[in-house]
């Protein structure tokens, strides 16, 4: 099982981004998705997640600015980021629970992809 994101970038102050995230390999369900952040020298904390029935949680920082989403067919999370602020500026993980078709359930992160925000 892989897990790639993808949709960062650089964008000023106020700007969107929309990040993905595709678990791809011997998948057999998804439970629990989400994403994490973290900057240099900082532990990583939770951003946003989204559980399979679609409940989801979000950090204080940024509710209200930030949307995440799945779409179950395609075993891919969203990121919507709207009215993004310098402190925003971090790499970004996906992280899944995974039920792989020997029916065992893992834990998974992506690479991380970086997000930059100017002011």
């Amino acid at each position: 099982v892989q897990l790639q994101a993808s949709g960062g970038g650089l964008v000023q102050a106020g700007g969107s981004l929309r990040l993905s995230c595709v678990a791809s390999g011997s998948v057999f369900s998804i439970n629990e998705m989400a994403w994490y952040r973290q900057a240099p020298g900082k532990q990583r904390e939770l951003v946003a997640s989204i559980t399979s029935g679609g409940r989801t949680n979000y950090a204080d920082s940024v509710k209200g600015r930030f949307t995440i989403s799945r779409d179950n067919a395609k075993n891919t999370v969203y990121l919507q980021m709207n009215s993004l602020k310098p402190e925003d500026a971090d790499v970004y993980y996906c992280y899944a629970n995974i039920r792989t078709i020997r029916l065992e359930s893992y834990s998974y992160w992506g690479p991380g992809t970086l997000v930059t925000v100017s002011s």
